[in-house]
């Protein structure tokens, strides 16, 4: 269990923050950067669950806590990529689920005749931005991927959500009636 007695502690006033296993990175290292980016994403997500309900709502809130357990995996260096009890790892099973619902969504969502952009309805819209701010954590993530070792469903769980939230999306948007079309060269 977690218990915050005390919220700020100075570590960090040097420009570094610490690691799970206590090793000191500055703020600027690309690990940090990654699961800023995912906490980030969270932020973001809790605002789009300000306009949802039911299945949606359910699906975010399980994607939210994943999120924690994705910042907790990238924020544990080493190359042991086992979960237990006392290191939180994203597991394939987590991946999974998202490839689940993502068919489950888009078996009822008519086919695309165009990219989308961003908007629509509140909730798609937010879900728009949460899911760019995904795409930069993993970029960042695979960028401290190419100089240690990163947990490789991390980074397939990350590709995936941005997947998700694009589809959900489309979902929130009236199941893609009210998605807004790019129309190419349409302002020549």
């Amino acid at each position: 269990m977690v218990k915050l007695t005390k919220i700020y502690t100075r570590g960090g006033d040097r420009g570094e923050t610490s690691l799970v296993d206590g090793a000191r990175r500055s703020k600027a290292d690309m690990r940090v950067s990654a699961y800023g980016d995912v906490d980030e994403a969270n932020a973001a997500i809790g605002l789009v669950r300000l306009h949802t309900s039911g299945d949606s709502d359910a699906m975010l809130m399980r994607i939210q806590n994943d999120l924690f357990d994705l910042g907790a995996d990238l924020a544990t260096p080493g190359d042991d990529f086992t979960p237990s009890e006392m290191v939180l790892r994203i597991t394939d099973k987590q991946v999974t689920r998202l490839e689940q619902e993502i068919d489950a969504m888009n078996d009822k969502l008519e086919p695309l005749t165009s990219f989308i952009l961003p908007g629509g309805t509140p909730a798609a819209a937010a879900l728009h931005l949460a899911r760019t701010t995904v795409r930069r954590a993993e970029r960042h993530t695979i960028a401290a991927a190419e100089h240690e070792a990163i947990n490789p469903a991390a980074i397939r769980y990350l590709n995936r959500l941005s997947d998700h939230l694009f589809v959900l999306g489309r979902v929130l948007n009236g199941g893609g009636r009210d998605d807004v079309l790019w129309v190419p060269g349409g302002n020549r």
